[in-house]
C-alpha cells in the first residue's frame, strides 16, 4: 500500500543530496549505492537488503536503507533500519536521522518512542524550527484530538489500483493526477518509482453527487511527463499546472540527470488549452510546484525548494499582476515552513491556508494543517485532526467554503491504490481565530506586595488597546489576547502609583503566566489622620501574645516608618498600639502602653527625632473584629487586634 508515486508526492526528492559516499566495500556495495543515487529505491532497497544478508552491517547500508523506504512511504520497514543504524556502536549519526527515526515511530503509532527520539532530536538543535514546535507543544496529541472528529470521510470509486491525487476543483468538474496503467508503462515508467508517469484525469459526479467515471483530459495537457496539481481561474479560461520539466513535451534531465519540476499556465481557446508557457520564477536547478490560487485572482501559492527555503520544500507567494506577469516570490516565513516538508497548499476564498507537513507535531507522515495568513504571518496553526489525517500520509486538500465539501489524499491502510482521493463534509468549522491568556500580578517595587484593584491594559504592537481588566485582592490578573507572533506591552497602573509597564512575546503560545509588573509608589504628605501602614501599603505590625518585643517580621515597616519620616520631617506621627481582649481591661492598657514605647524606641534609636514620635496604648478598646470577652476566636483572629499604627498627627 505504501508504494507510490513520490516524485509528485516528495516533488523535491530529485532536488536532494542525499550525501553517498560512492568509497564502496566491494563491487556490490558501489552498485547498490548507484541505484540509491540514481533514485532507483526499489531496486537499491533489493541490493542492500542482500548485502545484509550476506553479513554486511554499515552505517551507510542502514541509512539508505532507512533513507529508501521513507522516500517510499514505507514508513515501518524505514523505522526497522534506522533502529538498526542506532544499534550500530561507537558511530556518530548525523541529528537529522533522530528526526527520521521519530516520524516513523510516530507512522506506526509508537508515540512515546517517537516523543523520546523527538526530545533527543531537540536536545541536539535547539534551534531548529522542528525542535522549537515540538518543544513548544509536548502536548500536541491533546490539541489533534481537540480538533478531530469535525469532518466525515469516504473513499472515492474512481481510485484506481495506482496513485490517485491532487484533487482540484473546475467547475462541477473534479481534476486529479492519477499513475493509473495509460497502456504505455514500458515506455512511461520513471526508474526510480516503477510507476508510470502521472496524467490528469477529469470525473463528473452523478445526480447524486457521487464520482462513478474519470477520464483523461486533453493531450495538451498530457505529456510524455508526469502532471499534477492544478489551479484553474473562476472562468475557467486559464489553468496553472505542475510538470516535469519538459522538452518538445517529453520528459527531460538536467546535465546532473535530475528533472526539476515546474508550474506552467495555458489558455483554453475554442474548448482547446492553448498557449502552455512555463511561469518566469521556475528554475532548472530547482523545483516550483503545486499551484493554487487566491480568491481575487492576484495571488499565487505555491510549494519550492528555490534559495530562501528553510527546509526541503517550502510554501511561497508571488503576486500576479494585472498584465499578467508576476512579482518576487516570497517565502512565507518560519511559522509555517520548517527544516522539513511543507507542500500541496491551497488557498481559500476567506483566505485560510491548507498544506501538508510532516515537520509540525502531527500524527504521522504527512499531515494537513490550516492558518490564517496576514501579510505573510501565519496567525495560528492547526493540525485539522482525524479522521482526514491519519498515521500515514496526508495531502493536498481543498475546500469549497460555501458548501463545506472537500476533497484530499491520503496513503492509509484500507483504500484502494497507494494514494487514495478522499472525499469529505466538514460538520464543524475550524477554528483559526485562537486567543492567548496572559497572566501576572500587580506589586508594590519596594515591598512586594500585592496592589488589589490596580487597572492592567493591554497593547498591540501597533500600540493600541486589545483588553483591559482589573487586578483582584490579591493583585493578580489574566487578560485575553491574540495568540498572533507578536510583541505585546502590559500596562498596569493605580491611584497614588508611577505606570509600570512590561513588554513580551508571544509566538503561536495561547499562556503565558508568571509575569510580574511593579509599580512606585507616587509618595506625597499625607493627610491629618493618616495610619501610615495603609497609606504606605506596608504590612501591619503585630506582636505576639501578652509580649512587647518588636518582631523580627516588623522591621521592615518600621524601617519604611523611618525612611518616610526622613524624607518628610514635618511630620510627627503617634504610634497607637493595641491589644485582643485576652485579659481585663486594665492589665491591657498596661500591655498596649509597653507597646507603644518599644514601638517609639525602635525609631528613635534609629534616627527619628525624639519630638517628631510619641505613643499611647489603647488597650482592647479598638478591636478590629468582634473577638471580645463574649466570643471565643481562633489566635490568629486575635492577632489582629495586637498591633501599632503609625498616625500622621501633624
Amino acid at each position: 500500500m505504501n508504494t507510490k508515486t513520490n516524485f509528485i508526492k516528495y516533488l523535491f526528492i530529485l532536488s536532494l543530496s542525499f550525501g553517498c559516499v560512492l568509497n564502496a566495500q566491494d563491487n556490490k556495495t558501489e552498485k547498490a549505492n548507484k541505484k540509491f543515487n540514481n533514485y532507483s529505491f526499489a531496486q537499491a532497497i533489493e541490493s542492500y537488503e542482500k548485502l545484509v544478508k550476506e553479513g554486511y552491517s554499515t552505517e551507510e547500508i542502514y541509512k539508505n536503507l532507512g533513507d529508501a523506504y521513507y522516500q517510499k512511504a514505507d514508513y515501518n520497514a524505514s523505522a526497522y533500519w534506522y533502529k538498526k543504524l542506532f544499534e550500530l556502536p561507537d558511530i556518530d549519526i548525523d541529528s537529522e536521522y533522530y528526526y527520521k527515526y521519530a516520524q516513523t515511530l510516530k507512522s506506526n503509532g509508537d508515540y512515546v518512542s517517537s516523543d523520546k527520539w523527538m526530545n533527543k532530536f531537540s536536545e541536539k538543535n535547539s534551534d531548529d524550527i522542528r525542535a522549537f514546535n515540538f518543544t513548544k507543544n509536548k502536548q500536541y496529541l491533546e490539541k489533534i484530538s481537540a480538533n478531530s472528529k469535525r469532518y466525515v470521510i469516504k473513499n472515492l470509486v474512481i481510485n484506481s489500483a495506482s496513485a490517485d491525487f491532487a484533487p482540484s476543483f473546475f467547475g462541477e468538474q473534479l481534476i486529479f493526477s492519477t499513475a493509473r496503467d495509460t497502456g504505455r508503462i514500458l515506455r512511461s515508467v520513471h526508474e526510480w518509482n516503477n510507476k508510470p508517469f502521472t496524467n490528469l484525469y477529469s470525473a463528473n459526479a452523478n445526480e447524486k453527487g457521487n464520482f462513478s467515471t474519470a477520464e483523461r483530459l486533453s493531450k495538451k495537457l498530457n505529456k510524455k511527463t508526469h502532471e499534477s496539481s492544478t489551479a484553474f481561474s473562476k472562468n475557467g479560461e486559464t489553468v496553472y499546472f505542475t510538470r516535469n520539466n519538459s522538452k518538445n513535451g517529453k520528459f527531460a534531465r538536467d546535465r546532473n540527470g535530475l528533472s526539476r519540476l515546474k508550474i506552467y499556465r495555458a489558455t483554453l481557446k475554442n474548448n482547446e488549452w492553448k498557449d502552455i508557457v512555463e511561469l518566469p520564477f521556475n528554475g532548472d536547478n530547482y523545483s516550483v510546484a503545486h499551484p493554487s490560487l487566491s480568491a481575487d485572482e492576484k495571488k499565487l501559492y505555491f510549494a519550492s525548494d528555490m534559495p530562501g527555503t528553510y527546509g526541503q520544500s517550502d510554501i511561497f507567494v508571488v503576486d500576479i499582476n494585472e498584465d499578467g506577469s508576476f512579482g518576487i516570490p516570497k517565502n512565507l516565513g518560519n511559522e509555517i515552513n520548517t527544516e522539513s516538508r511543507e507542500t500541496f497548499p491551497f488557498i481559500t476564498s476567506k483566505n485560510v491556508l491548507y498544506f501538508a507537513s510532516d515537520g509540525h507535531p502531527g500524527l504521522g507522515g504527512l499531515d494537513i494543517y490550516a492558518t490564517k495568513v496576514d501579510d505573510l504571518n501565519a496567525i495560528y496553526i492547526v493540525n485539522v485532526g482525524e479522521p482526514v489525517n491519519s498515521l500515514q500520509d496526508d495531502f493536498s486538500f481543498i475546500i469549497d467554503e460555501n458548501t463545506k465539501k472537500g476533497f484530499f489524499t491520503s496513503s492509509r491502510d484500507g483504500g484502494i491504490g497507494s494514494d487514495d482521493i478522499y472525499s469529505f463534509n466538514e460538520n464543524e468549522p475550524i477554528v483559526l481565530d485562537c486567543s492567548s491568556v496572559i497572566e501576572g500580578i500587580v506589586v508594590d517595587k519596594e515591598n512586594g506586595l500585592p496592589l488589589a484593584g490596580s487597572q492592567v491594559l493591554l497593547f498591540g504592537d501597533d500600540n493600541t488597546i486589545i483588553t483591559k481588566t482589573t487586578a483582584g485582592a490579591d493583585g493578580e490578573f489574566s487578560v485575553n489576547g491574540s495568540c498572533k507572533k507578536s510583541d505585546y506591552k502590559l500596562k498596569a497602573s493605580k491611584e497614588k502609583y508611577e505606570s509600570g509597564e512590561k513588554l513580551f512575546s508571544i509566538a503561536n503560545t495561547q499562556k503565558i503566566t508568571g509575569i510580574e509588573i511593579q509599580l512606585n509608589q507616587i509618595i506625597e504628605n499625607p493627610d491629618f489622620g493618616t495610619d501610615l501602614i495603609s497609606y504606605l501599603n506596608l504590612a501591619p505590625i503585630h506582636f505576639d501574645l501578652d509580649k512587647s518585643d518588636i518582631r523580627p517580621d516588623a522591621i521592615n515597616t518600621l524601617n519604611k516608618v523611618i525612611e518616610f519620616m526622613s524624607k518628610y520631617p514635618n511630620i510627627n506621627v503617634e504610634v497607637r498600639s493595641h491589644t485582643d481582649a485576652s485579659a481585663s481591661d486594665n492589665y491591657n492598657m498596661k500591655l498596649s502602653q509597653r507597646r507603644a514605647k518599644a514601638t517609639i524606641a525602635y525609631l528613635i534609636s534609629h534616627g527619628v527625632a525624639n519630638g517628631k514620635i510619641n505613643g499611647i496604648g489603647f488597650g482592647e478598646s479598638q478591636l478590629l473584629n468582634d473577638c471580645n470577652t463574649k466570643i471565643k476566636c481562633y489566635d490568629i483572629k486575635h492577632q489582629i487586634n495586637r498591633r501599632s499604627e503609625f498616625i500622621v498627627i501633624e
